[in-house]
């Protein structure tokens, strides 16, 4: 059983607002933190379907959740995929489209696969350049540093790392690649910490973070997947339900503001009409105008939650 300290615990899983005979799924089961507190609250009746890619995470949840696997549905799969898996499900159809009580996203990548080494998402362990979640998959970030073009390579640096200095990291891993094939996750850190000016260096974390996080999210396609999953979301969420998102970075957070925004009901008549005729129906409102984010207690428990946001949205 690994262990992962769950990031807004509970104001993630009270924004769902639970009934005890729902239905709801956790499309990020990782340490089963959010599972657990769900399913403590459903009824004989209530049923909880978690999604995760890692084989790691559906046998912590056996042992975690094994009071309540009578109530659990565990399925391995991207969440881009939630629509389609739903169906499986044997859950309540509206039009061909599954109906659910609730939805909960914790975006980004969990302690565990943080902190095991051979996974290759950290530049504080030496290890293949991995960095899959689903390990099946065959891009892996050895293939993206060592085959993409150096355009391609800028372009991800900048856009998923909001890294200033993705043209210089990008014709330097060019430049050694040239040598020998980039093999581990300490070689890419070096020579991404070579191509940042060295009073840059000195200030904001390490200087590789930013490249790291740039490649996690190409070689998972996190923020495709997101999109995709957050539209089924709001399709598969039944009249009453909740979507429940924690997001860790901009890029993230901004992808589920505008998602939901997109279904706030938005009146376009002229504000002088004396009411409203164009029919703009919305499906969502927001329970929270702004982000919740950790309290300064989780904060010292858990200096990673410090970039993590909560934003939940109810199906009218």
């Amino acid at each position: 059983m690994f262990a992962h300290t769950t990031v807004l615990l509970n104001e993630a899983v009270e924004g769902l607002n639970i009934k005890p005979d729902g239905i709801y799924v956790d499309c990020t089961l990782g340490g089963a933190g959010h599972s657990s507190l769900i399913v403590e609250q459903l009824g004989q009746h209530g049923r909880l379907i978690a999604f995760d890619q890692d084989d790691w995470a559906h046998e912590n949840a056996k042992q975690r959740l094994a009071p309540h696997l009578d109530k659990v549905t565990l399925v391995r799969s991207n969440f881009r995929y939630l629509e389609e898996e739903l169906l499986n499900c044997n859950v309540p159809v509206v039009d061909g489209v599954p109906q659910v009580d609730g939805i909960l996203f914790d975006l980004g990548v969990s302690s565990p696969q943080l902190d095991e080494a051979e996974r290759g998402f950290s530049y504080n362990h030496d290890a293949p350049l991995d960095m899959r979640m689903d390990r099946e998959q065959e891009l892996t970030a050895y293939h993206i540093v060592n085959e993409w073009e150096e355009r391609e390579l800028s372009r991800i640096l900048d856009r998923y790392g909001e890294e200033k200095f993705a043209r210089n990291i990008a014709r330097s891993i060019v430049k050694n690649r040239q040598s020998g094939p980039i093999t581990s996750t300490a070689v890419l850190a070096e020579i991404v910490k070579n191509a940042i000016p060295a009073a840059t260096r000195r200030t904001g974390g390490h200087p590789a973070k930013r490249s790291f996080q740039a490649l996690r999210i190409a070689v998972n396609d996190e923020l495709g997947a997101e999109e995709t999953a957050l539209e089924a979301a709001v399709r598969c969420t039944a009249s009453g339900g909740r979507i429940s998102v924690i997001t860790f970075h901009s890029l993230e957070d901004r992808i589920c503001k505008q998602t939901f925004a997109k279904y706030v009901e938005k009146c376009t008549c002229p504000p002088d009409f004396p009411m409203c005729v164009c029919g703009n129906e919305g499906v969502l409102k927001l329970v929270n105008r702004k982000p919740i984010v950790p309290s300064d207690a989780e904060l010292e428990a858990n200096p990673r939650a410090r970039s993590a946001k909560l934003r939940v949205a109810e199906k009218l």
